[in-house]
């Protein structure tokens, strides 16, 4: 199953590498390491139990297997660092996006509408203090962290847009920069503070569920009535609401969804009708939210992406990007997105411990396991 995904991969970037997406240097007669042999062999670190380190990988690179299926000859350390200033991240963006597709293509919109949500959010990923690129303050504290912003397709559970950034980087900024018309997205509280860019939004033809913070300032115009399925759902009130303390600040109208949870009253905001979208729905949708936090864990968890083998800005997106691409191909090939269990199971075959029929044997397994916990 490794090897198979890392062959997948070299056939796509076969396809999309070109000239404007690597530097010239690749195609210079003395130079040995190629690109694709760089970033097969990162990706081997990703996938690989044993290995976590630059040298690690490197010295992986001497065994006849790797270089026979992954990397074709030794790489050094000073080739492998170098090769991040080489490459431009578009290059695996434009993977991602394929793969993406091609997941998301597997399971069709479940919401009303045909509408395809996508959840909104970013995560940090502590970086070393010699990243300078990545230094800002936060609670303050001077920190180094570089910024994965996110949009996770609720109904494949698979991303379906990325960007990397420094940590500082407004994850408004880039949300708005990635939506698209037609697109449906949630997001939690910070999303909801700017409420000229939800405006906005609503001009280009985003549909929205966004959570306000608490002390939001709104003006009531029409309370909704509310069914009995909406009271079921804990929504305690339905109304349309203008939103800001004056009137040049106001914009126009929005629906305000007041959910009571256990713990607290939950200010959703949507620009869509009751008639497209009920509050139990608005409720419920916001209620998914929280599965992009699960994918951010799984990613740093269970996928290990933490130890950094590149340390430019360069560098960083393509680690980072790569790694999802390596969650993107397991979730083609298991059509789950793997959890501890099947990945050690993996990493198990891996090493040679477990055969290809008691993989796919673990695979069917758990795809029993997701099957009946749908039903």
């Amino acid at each position: 199953m490794r090897w198979r995904l890392i062959a997948d991969f070299q056939e796509r970037l076969e396809r999309h590498l070109s000239p404007g997406l690597a530097a010239g240097t690749w195609s210079d007669p003395q130079r040995q390491l190629q690109s694709i042999d760089y970033l097969s062999l990162f990706l081997l670190g990703l996938f690989n139990p044993v290995v976590r380190t630059m040298r690690g990988l490197c010295a992986a690179s001497d065994l006849p297997r790797v270089q026979e299926e992954v990397c074709r000859r030794h790489v050094s350390l000073g080739s492998f660092s170098e090769a991040q200033a080489l490459i431009e991240p578009q290059l695996l963006q434009n993977i991602f996006a394929e793969l993406s597709q091609q997941v998301l293509a597997r399971t069709g919109p479940s919401v009303q509408n045909a509408r395809r949500w996508l959840i909104q959010d970013s995560s940090l990923f502590e970086a070393l203090p010699r990243m300078h690129w990545a230094l800002w303050r936060r609670q303050h504290k001077t920190q180094a962290q570089v910024r994965l912003h996110l949009s996770l397709d609720l109904d494949s559970q698979a991303p379906a847009q990325a960007g990397v950034t420094a940590g500082k980087v407004c994850e408004r900024k880039e949300w708005k920069r990635a939506l698209r018309r037609g697109d449906a997205t949630i997001g939690d509280r910070y999303y909801g503070e700017n409420y000229k860019l939800l405006e906005e939004l609503h001009q280009r033809g985003v549909v929205f569920v966004v959570r306000l913070r608490d002390q939001a300032t709104l003006e009531v115009e029409q309370e909704l009535t509310l069914s009995p399925a909406e009271h079921a759902a804990a929504v305690i009130q339905d109304a349309w609401v203008r939103l800001g303390c004056k009137e040049r600040y106001q914009i126009g109208r929005v629906r305000l969804v007041r959910v009571q949870t256990p713990k607290e009253v939950l200010l959703l905001a949507t620009n869509l009708k009751p008639e497209e979208l009920s509050a139990a729905e608005v409720a419920l949708l916001y209620k998914e939210r929280w599965r992009i936090e699960l994918f951010f864990r799984w990613i740093k968890c269970i996928l290990g992406c933490r130890h950094w083998l590149a340390e430019s800005p360069q560098g960083a997106a393509l680690q980072i990007y790569l790694a999802l691409i390596a969650a993107l191909l397991l979730q083609l090939y298991t059509e789950e997105r793997p959890n501890r269990r099947l990945m050690e199971l993996l990493q198990f075959y891996a090493m040679g411990w477990a055969t290809a029929d008691d993989l796919m044997a673990g695979v069917q397994r758990e795809q029993g396991k997701a099957e009946r916990k749908k039903k």
